[in-house]
């Protein structure tokens, strides 16, 4: 098959290998990918690499890392069929939701992957990763047209859309989980694409890269008899936009007057409040219980079903994009990307 793929190596366990002087783990030259992993010779692809040097711990993402990304796959996106980007797991979720938002009119596969173990190790989990992470970069239907046209997460058998995920579990090779969205495919002996769950783009729409990103985001885990003060502080914070409530269950926070005065200080500040459930799963109704309604009374914002990955990325893409924080409130309870599950 006449196809090509491009490797972007950002960092992360998978290209990691001992080094057989010191024993420490060092990353490996990509650009040797085929002498590590010789099975992907047989797919008969062109593949190339592109190494971030220095490699960045997915610890250390931030906007600059992901407007890199963004921009290698810009430069490249006429002359590949699809990307493959190893990252490290810890924030993949993070990246991934991002680039969901940054790429416009997708129209080729962007699959992260990575691994619990280093690429060299014997029990890797890393070489199963790439190798169908690189397949599914490059399935194409009858059309000639990429299977997933999506930013996408491929872990353990399994593709996700990547702005649905969230890492689980640290020790597992089973890292990530998507517990509002099924998955787009499962990998066995066939590779099934979920054709009817793929985002497709309207096709011939020019592809465009968003690179305006607006981090004055603050996120706020509501715990059971929490200081309000810690809210209303947030106000004195110069330059900051949006505030993200992780709640509990269906969006419920405390029902003390002291508590909603406090939500009600920051959305009187002119802050973009966004209401996210700390539950892996399900979604937030701010009809459904009294402290929602009235958090949804004083204009606190629904994040529906996102993750809170998605739900951060998202307000610093909408952020970026409108000045006018009203614009901004209309688009959080939009569907832009396959992030949230409208009713």
């Amino acid at each position: 098959m006449d196809r090509s793929i491009l490797l972007i190596y950002t960092g992360g366990t998978i290209g990691m290998k001992i080094d057989p002087q010191s024993q420490a783990l060092a990353p490996f030259d990509f650009s040797h990918i085929l002498e590590e992993v010789p099975e992907l010779k047989k797919f008969g692809y062109k593949l190339d690499s592109y190494s971030f040097d220095p490699v960045i711990d997915s610890s250390d993402a931030n906007i600059p890392f992901w407007q890199e990304i963004a921009r290698i796959i810009e430069e490249n996106y006429t002359r590949y069929d699809g990307f493959v980007v190893l990252h490290g797991t810890d924030t993949m979720s993070y990246t991934a939701s991002m680039l969901s938002f940054m790429l416009e009119n997708l129209g080729k596969p962007v699959i992260f992957t990575g691994s619990q173990l280093p690429i060299g190790m014997l029990r890797t989990d890393g070489k199963e990763n790439l190798i169908s992470s690189i397949e599914i970069a490059a399935a194409k239907d009858e059309e000639d047209r990429a299977m997933v046209p999506e930013v996408c997460v491929y872990f353990e058998s399994q593709l996700y859309r990547g702005n649905r995920t969230t890492k689980y579990n640290a020790e597992n090779f089973r890292a990530f989980r998507s517990a509002n969205f099924p998955v787009l495919a499962d990998v066995g002996i066939h590779i099934k694409f979920h054709q009817e769950l793929i985002r497709y783009p309207k096709w011939g729409k020019e592809f465009k890269v968003h690179y305006n990103l607006d981090r004055n985001v603050a996120i706020v885990k509501v715990v059971p008899g929490m200081n309000t003060g810690l809210l209303t502080v947030l106000t004195k914070v110069e330059g900051l936009r949006g505030v993200i409530l992780e709640t509990f269950g269906s969006g419920n926070a405390p029902t003390s007057k002291e508590f909603i005065d406090a939500v009600k200080v920051l959305v009187d500040a002119g802050l973009i409040v966004v209401n996210v459930t700390q539950c892996h799963a399900g979604r937030v109704d701010m009809d459904a219980y009294a402290t929602g309604v009235a958090l949804k009374h004083i204009g606190v914002v629904s994040g529906e079903d996102s993750t809170i990955e998605a739900a951060l990325t998202k307000l610093y893409f909408l952020m970026g994009k409108y000045s006018d924080n009203k614009d901004v409130k209309e688009s959080m309870e939009k569907n832009i990307r396959g992030e949230i599950s409208k009713l």
